[in-house]
């Protein structure tokens, strides 16, 4: 599942997504590769889901082996990135900005609840509902979902012109959820299936 290839950073990850016309943000794009990561789903191959970026028959025509090569391993250098950070159990959302503005709190709210249900959720399953996993990563999964959820409802709220300092301090909250729940599906799932594998 790792390929050592070097990530070109951020703003050049963008512009090729741009390039390549990649309806998916970056950060959830990061997301999808990270649920991916922490998937059980052994028979999930990167290329499936960097396929998987865009909608059935409207991926990039890569017109040139060359330019192929090196599609594959910008998009590899992104997923080896990703990988290091699940393995170092460092995966947490992009941080928020000390802002008091209305607006980029229920504009973040829009984002997360994107990076959840596009992003982790969405490459955790890799196409398949009918994955063997144990009880307790299901319900963690499934509360992911559901947070996905709070945070759309806290964005309505916000953009509504509800009273913002409560509703902002539930966002931050929800991170924090957000972020226990990722370490704990890590330490207890992806880990220790991980472990087992070196030992095969």
């Amino acid at each position: 599942m790792q390929s050592q290839n070097k990530y070109i950073g951020d703003d050049k990850m963008e512009k090729l997504l741009a390039h390549y016309q990649c309806p998916m943000p970056l950060n959830v794009v990061k997301m999808r590769f990270a649920g991916a990561v922490c998937s059980p789903n052994m028979e999930l191959r990167p290329t499936d889901v960097i396929s998987s970026l865009w909608e059935q028959n409207r991926e990039p025509r890569l017109q040139t082996k060359e330019e192929a090569e090196l599609f594959f391993k910008f998009f590899m250098g992104l997923w080896d990135e990703i990988f290091a950070q699940v393995k170092n159990n460092a995966l947490t959302l992009p941080p928020y900005r000390p802002q008091t503005a209305r607006e980029y709190w229920f504009l973040l709210c829009r984002q997360r609840a994107e990076e959840l249900a596009e992003g982790w959720v969405e490459g955790f399953w890799g196409g398949r509902e009918d994955l063997q996993i144990p009880a307790f990563v299901a319900e963690l999964v499934d509360s992911l979902t559901e947070l996905a959820g709070v945070y759309r409802k806290l964005g309505e709220r916000l953009e509504s012109g509800e009273k913002a300092d409560g509703l902002i301090e539930a966002v931050k909250n929800t991170d924090k959820t957000v972020n226990r729940a990722f370490a704990f599906i890590i330490e207890n799932s992806f880990l220790p299936r991980m472990a087992k594998l070196q030992q095969q």
